[in-house]
């Protein structure tokens, strides 16, 4: 399973569709929307719905269809050899429960951006490569994505 972010590199793509191709194995590209949140997460008293549907946040349908968009044209269309889920919530929990219901064999990420600001987002949001290695189960692989 492969997490891409709104400025993944080609190479990442490549290289893990390179990878599930040479295991047999279906190439599962993820996006996780984390402005968005699934209902079952508010208070009691404030939830309006009671189903795991995420909420709705049509702003995330842009970066989700130019994502997809972009991985079609390194990968083809969707299909046999590879899919694409749209996520909400923390990543890497939204990542890990997608995992776990696709049967997924290892997670792959792309290594830190470089820069101050890659930094600041870190630093901020946290890394999301170590939020897998810490709360999940699977293997993680570290793609380099420089050079």
């Amino acid at each position: 399973m492969l997490g891409v972010s709104w400025g993944f590199p080609e190479l990442l793509v490549r290289r893990a569709a390179d990878l599930a191709s040479d295991l047999g194995l279906h190439l599962v590209c993820a996006f996780v929307d984390p402005a968005s949140y699934l209902t079952e997460w508010e208070a009691a008293e404030l939830r309006t719905a009671h189903s795991m549907d995420p909420a709705v946040n049509e702003e995330a349908d842009f970066p989700a269809g130019q994502l997809l968009l972009r991985l079609e044209a390194i990968l083809g269309k969707p299909g046999e050899n590879w899919s694409f889920r749209v996520l909400n919530g923390d990543i890497a929990p939204a990542l890990g429960r997608l995992a776990e219901s696709a049967g997924a064999s290892m997670f792959i990420v792309g290594c830190p951006r470089s820069g101050v600001l890659a930094w600041m987002d870190r630093l901020i949001e946290g890394s999301v490569y170590a939020a897998l290695v810490r709360q999940q189960r699977l293997p993680v692989l570290i793609i380099p994505c420089d050079g």
